[in-house]
């Protein structure tokens, strides 16, 4: 069973506060062990303070990569583009961030083998995994939906895949390229940020239900094998 420690803080600052400073910590043990650091960031606004206190960090940041836990097909610049959001915070500061798709695509699973392939090219495993996660239980874009099979169950080798949700999140109805669940699971770090009592109840739901899960994030930490950090604050 996934070893799972729960931090818990009161505001959206508190945590990204304490988040900032882990995930500094883990960048610069990388750079001292192996002289850069890959890590993995999602989208949305959940870890945006986070990521603003994390680029006031005084780091090599020309040694680090970032790419993407997942991102929607879209062009660079969307306001959906998760990599976007991401390069605006820590291009200014030197790092590598690099995109899993620059475009919108017809053909998701294309556009999944080529972000794949775009990854085979990276240091692995990632030195860090941050992970979010909806009401719905979905983390990255591992999504229920036809192609959630393939996410959890896909070849080891395979770092990232095109996916289908289904249904379509309202918000953002595009298809999206995500890292595989053999790719988060075999990162350095894995941590989790949310927010709200939903989510809470959600996350632990999830990892209570473990493999037999009908929650995405259920059936991904039932076979993480390294601690996974869950870091909540109630609003």
């Amino acid at each position: 069973m996934t070893e799972i420690e729960w931090w818990e803080y009161d505001d959206a600052a508190e945590m990204a506060d304490a988040v900032a400073g882990d995930v500094q910590f883990i960048i610069e043990s990388a750079i001292d062990a192996r002289g850069a650091a890959v890590i993995a960031l999602p989208g949305g606004k959940t870890p945006l303070p986070i990521y603003e206190k994390l680029a006031k960090a005084k780091l090599d940041w020309k040694r680090v990569t970032i790419v993407p836990t997942d991102d929607r097909l879209v062009p660079m610049g969307d306001d959906l583009s998760n990599v976007t959001g991401i390069a605006k915070v820590f291009l200014p500061k030197g790092a590598r961030v690099l995109p899993l798709t620059s475009e919108k695509a017809a053909d998701y699973r294309a556009a999944g083998r080529a972000a794949d392939a775009r990854l085979q090219d990276v240091h692995w495993p990632l030195d860090l995994c941050l992970l979010g996660m909806g009401t719905d239980g979905h983390t990255a874009s591992i999504f229920p939906g036809p192609d959630l099979d393939e996410a959890l169950q896909g070849p080891k080798e395979r770092r990232a895949l095109g996916v289908m949700p289904d249904p379509l999140p309202p918000e953002a109805p595009v298809a999206r390229v995500t890292l595989s669940h053999s790719a988060i699971a075999s990162s350095r770090a894995l941590m989790i940020a949310i927010s709200g009592a939903k989510k809470r109840e959600v996350l632990e739901r999830a990892i209570s239900e473990g493999a037999g899960s009908t929650l995405p994030i259920g059936r991904v930490l039932s076979e993480v094998e390294l601690p996974v950090d869950v870091h909540w604050s109630e609003s």
